[in-house]
């Protein structure tokens, strides 16, 4: 089956083309993402599924460059029946219920849903996880959890949102709930291998002497909502005295204004004056390309909680580099402690009781990012553990080479896409087979239907009008020319906005002759008549009735 193979990949340029002034850490996985689902397509198409042509155009665009061979199919969104094709519906989110509620146009058996955690701290992504209880969401769907902490994140938001939800309906509420597999984000690896060669031209323009120790730090330059810079830049200036080794800390990314660039410099220069501190370009490939090459050490300490997984160590790792990471969210899966590099420890208050931050933020006292900014205050690392361990690597490249080299190989063997796409590929055959087996099992699901909250205004709104037109409703022409009236009145600005909806002059013509032969006829036999469905007649006449062509009578 095709759908064993691939997925109809949701689609809008935004969450996949790295471009512009703020890459996001979702930009870069989804655009990682996508380049595997191209190399792994082989000689099925690639589905697209996006309400826009634009963006179909795009997709279709950005695959022939990577790979000319690769067929893409688009499925434009209001068209859910065709993903029974691919089999799986691949969403770069966790709104699975959004999309389960599409999916009950085709069955809720049609196909499967797949989403993917990033960022989980936003009420955005709050909602969407909570809301799977309620939605009209399967077994044969999955919401892949790119680390164990997400993970348990996940099940702690579902658990209570069905404690609130049992309490108000006064019952247990324990609805089919989804798959949620633990699969990491992954990188190409080859992109992080650089030459000898490489690494000296590289650390000549930064102006990085040969004895020097040099820290790498990418990824968004923010202390309220990647990584607070302090305590690196303290303990690197602490190691720096104390060793007399020459440091040197790169941090390679982008500055959302002027007035964090400013922070950021400041705080170097006060903290850490004995650090060589260097700032790149993180948006610009061949810059950051360069300060990966000129590195020794990748140090990231993530300390908020809009941080899930953290695809910068595998980067690190894949570069040859040894890491220094805080023992935090996904990092705690991706770097093992004493083998790769190391993990500091990390602590935080048990509740915001204090201050309510949670609080804050729903009631839009506070924004998103103050509340990030807030919360990162209550996270610390240890402090003596991260100086020891910077101490460790600053002073020897023999421990530097032997953890570098390590994971090069762990980054190899468990990040690379070769890796991970085959096991998205695996959970979307067993979904595919958990989807057939609810053909035989009382959770198969209602028929063709619309979600309440979208239902077809036709039925939301029925007492609205006097008559709705039916089988035995009559018709009968008003004008002597109605083809020509019916003309008329499309170019008029007032009906030419809808002339994608409109049926042509020649369809209006069979309808009208029809009419003329046999005036006063019934719906039902105009329909049969035209050899067409009664819902697509309705539309018709509804409009001619609009237009004054017609009158319609009830029976």
């Amino acid at each position: 089956m095709q759908g064993l193979r691939t997925a109809a990949i949701v689609f809008e340029p935004d969450g996949y083309v790295l471009a512009g002034d703020k890459i996001m850490g979702r930009q870069a996985a989804g655009n990682s993402f996508l380049r595997a689902a191209i190399e792994h397509a082989g000689e099925h198409p690639l589905w697209c599924y996006t309400p826009r042509q634009k963006s179909a155009a795009v997709f279709a665009e950005i695959t022939r460059s990577i790979d000319p061979t690769v067929k893409t199919e688009w499925c434009p969104a209001h068209q859910v029946h065709r993903l029974s094709e691919p089999g799986t519906l691949y969403l770069p989110g966790p709104n699975l219920g959004t999309f389960a509620g599409q999916r009950l146009r085709a069955g809720i058996g049609a196909y499967s849903l797949c989403g993917v955690t990033h960022t989980i701290s936003t009420h955005s992504a709050m909602d969407a996880i909570t809301g799977i209880i309620s939605a009209p969401v399967m077994p044969w769907d999955a919401l892949i959890c790119t680390s164990n902490a997400v993970r348990s994140s996940v099940q702690t938001l579902m658990h209570e949102q069905q404690e609130l939800l049992s309490w108000r309906m006064g019952t247990a509420v324990n609805p089919p709930l989804p798959q949620l597999p633990v699969i990491p984000l992954a990188i190409q690896c080859d992109d992080f291998s650089f030459s000898q060669a490489q690494k000296i031209k590289a650390r000549q323009a930064l102006g990085i002497d040969e004895d020097t120790v040099a820290f790498l730090f990418v990824g968004r330059l923010s202390y309220h909502a990647k990584a607070h810079p302090h305590a690196m830049m303290l303990a690197l200036e602490k190691v720096a005295q104390q060793t007399g080794k020459p440091i040197a800390i790169l941090q390679c990314g982008w500055f959302a204004n002027p007035t964090l660039e400013q922070d950021f410099r400041d705080v170097a220069a006060k903290v850490c004056p004995s650090v060589k501190c260097l700032f790149t370009d993180g948006r610009n490939r061949n810059t950051r390309d360069a300060s990966w090459a000129a590195a020794d050490v990748f140090i990231s300490l993530s300390d908020n909680f809009q941080e899930t997984f953290g695809i910068t160590p595998l980067e690190a790792m894949a570069a040859g580099l040894p890491v220094i990471v805080s023992d935090w969210d996904g990092y705690k899966d991706t770097v093992p402690d004493g083998v790769t590099g190391f993990r500091i420890p990390t602590w935080t208050i048990a509740s915001d009781d204090a201050h309510k931050f949670g609080a804050r933020y729903e009631a839009e006292i506070d924004s998103y990012d103050r509340y990030s900014g807030y919360t990162c205050l209550t996270v610390s690392v240890d402090h003596g553990a991260l100086e020891a361990r910077i101490t460790e690597l600053a002073t020897s490249a023999e421990l530097r080479k032997k953890l570098g080299e390590a994971g090069r190989t762990h980054a190899r063997e468990h990040y690379d896409w070769t890796v991970v796409y085959p096991q998205y590929q695996a959970l979307w055959a067993e979904l595919g087979a958990r989807r057939q087996a609810s053909e035989h099992s009382n959770i198969s699901g209602p028929a063709v239907m619309e979600a309440p909250a979208r239902m077809n205004p036709y039925r939301a709104f029925a007492s609205y009008p006097s008559h709705t037109i039916g089988p035995e409703t009559k018709v009968t022409l008003r004008e002597a020319d109605p083809v020509a009236a019916y003309t008329a009145a499309m170019a008029l600005a007032v009906y030419n906005y809808g002339a994608s909806m409109l049926v042509t002059p020649q369809g209006a013509q069979r309808v009208f002759t029809i009419l003329t032969e046999q005036p006063g006829i019934s719906v039902g036999d105009l329909t049969t008549a035209l050899g067409a469905g009664i819902d697509g007649v309705s539309y018709v006449l509804s409009v001619f009735a609009k237009m004054g062509l017609v009158t319609l009578a009830a029976k």
